[in-house]
């Protein structure tokens, strides 16, 4: 096809947008609709997959030795943690860190505890200790809490259970979310399409009793479709971005501790910002291209 040609068809195709206007309204808002859909889904389980990858990060547990251990018990029950394989680092935290720890925590709040100074202090002594592998956590567990002088040990091995069933779960759900709407999608930019096709068959079968190829008549039609799906693209982008920005920018009302938490999951915006966008305009272009092509095969059979 000669480029002076495709221009023109191309110019054709863009027409057939305003000539229709009422459809292609009706089509952009549609697939808008089902790709701000998909959008808030992906973006939702890129940040679950974020979150499993800080939970795996956080692997690490708090061992609460005997209240009644002396230095030299204490001593001799860090020797015996030291022995253990899988564990990456073992951190003594005194009552007066761990009440220092939970102040910078609570944040503008933490002179609420300033009553637990001293011999006030209920917080324990503790043992902070990080793990080589967090799947080994099944593992290592039931080996600290069957040493001499051990009184507890927090460990959030159903937590993780839970959070890997959820991952699973959003994933599973997020997949048929965009099988779904895409094929919603592509029936109604189908249908639309569908509708100019039949306005113009007689047209169509005019040129195709003349000679003119199936791509010369099809250029137009799906020049329509990309442009409906590149628009609503962006139109979807625009209002993705924008809430999850939204999102971002109000994280500072949680208290500092969660804000901290929170922060450090979700996905910074100049991460994925070029992400969603291009996943939209292919998408929506896909999509646009698809649908014209199931519409417009069985006029040219003639």
């Amino acid at each position: 096809m000669m480029l002076s040609s495709f221009f023109y068809l191309a110019k054709q195709g863009l027409g057939n947008l305003i000539k229709n206007r009422l459809m292609t309204f009706a089509s952009i808002g549609v697939l808008t609709v089902c790709l701000i859909i998909t959008g808030v889904a992906g973006l939702f389980t890129a940040n679950v997959n974020s979150l499993m990858e800080y939970l795996r990060g956080q692997n690490e547990l708090v061992l609460y030795p005997q209240e009644e251990l002396d230095e030299l018990g204490l001593a001799q029950l860090d020797a015996k943690l030291r022995e253990i394989s899988g564990i990456k680092e073992i951190e003594y935290i005194s009552k007066e860190e761990a009440m220092e720890r939970m102040k910078q925590s609570m944040g503008d709040k933490a002179y609420l505890l300033d009553v637990l100074e001293g011999d006030q202090n209920p917080l324990r002594v503790n043992y902070r200790i990080v793990l080589e592998d967090v799947g080994a956590l099944s593992q290592i567990v039931p080996q600290l809490q069957a040493i001499e002088g051990v009184d507890n040990v927090l460990a959030p091995v159903e937590l993780s259970d839970v959070f890997v069933n959820v991952h699973k779960a959003v994933v599973c759900i997020s997949v048929g979310l965009v099988v779904v709407l895409g094929f919603v999608s592509v029936v109604v930019i189908s249908n639309t399409i569908r509708l100019t096709v039949f306005a113009r068959r007689k047209e169509i079968n005019i040129m195709k009793y003349v000679g003119a190829t199936n791509g010369f008549i099809r250029m137009p039609f799906f020049v329509e479709g990309i442009a409906v799906g590149l628009i609503a693209g962006v139109i979807s982008a625009g209002i993705v971005l924008g809430g999850y920005q939204l999102l971002l920018m109000n994280t500072s009302v949680f208290p500092a501790f969660w804000s901290d938490m929170v922060t450090s999951i979700l996905l910074p915006m100049d991460q994925i910002w070029w992400m969603v966008l291009c996943g939209f305009l292919l998408f929506g272009s896909l999509l646009g291209s698809v649908g014209t092509a199931t519409s417009v095969r069985k006029h040219l059979k003639v």
